[in-house]
């Protein structure tokens, strides 16, 4: 199992940045994927961005160029830097393992608006 806590989340205005995190109850080194999803309201949750155990790195279409998902092995530790912030970026944003099965941790609040 994984337990996965997610911080970072805020109010940011449009044009901004944040940077999430996602701390592992585990190596990360031993966890096939680490991704991120988002969930905004009345929507399906979506996936943002995925980096491997072997440090391959995955984005939707929406936010290439934008977002930007890195590790900490040492810190068993993945983030997501989201720059240009638009307020169609305002959802959940949840972290995700994909290892022996697909664990979850509690999602953090993003809210772009001015």
């Amino acid at each position: 199992q994984v337990q996965l806590v997610e911080s970072g989340g805020g109010l940011v205005q449009p044009g901004g940045s944040l940077r999430l995190s996602c701390a592992a109850s585990r190596s990360i080194l031993s966890i096939t994927a680490m991704r991120w999803y988002r969930q905004a309201p009345g929507k399906q949750r979506e996936l943002v961005a995925q980096i491997t155990a072997g440090g391959s790195t995955h984005y939707a279409d929406s936010m290439k160029g934008r977002f930007a998902i890195s590790r900490d092995n040492a810190k068993n530790t993945v983030y997501l830097q989201m720059n240009s912030l638009k307020p169609e970026d305002t959802a959940v944003y949840y972290c995700n393992a994909l290892t022996s099965g697909s664990y979850w941790g509690q999602g953090t609040q993003v809210t772009v608006s001015s």
